[in-house]
């Protein structure tokens, strides 16, 4: 039986980890930002739900976040060998 080199080997370096929880915070975040706002009575119309923190920043802040997990997997993992 010949020996190979059966080490834990990442898929992704530590950059790309860092990228891809820069993501998830970044959507984390718009999702909590879009919460809230509603009425707690069925009758009564409450114009807070579109105010410019739910239609505007929380989606550009998802969208941001699903930009760094794309960007976060497609950059090449950085190989130390030298």
């Amino acid at each position: 039986m010949s020996k190979t080199s059966n080490e834990n080997k990442f898929i992704f370096g530590k950059r790309n980890y860092k990228f891809m929880f820069i993501g998830l915070a970044c959507m984390a975040l718009g999702f909590i930002l879009m919460s809230g706002g509603g009425s707690d009575d069925p009758n009564v119309f409450n114009p807070e739900i579109f105010n410019w923190r739910r239609i505007r920043l929380a989606p550009a802040l998802i969208i941001l976040g699903f930009g760094f997990q794309v960007y976060a997997i497609l950059t090449r993992k950085e190989d130390k060998k030298a």
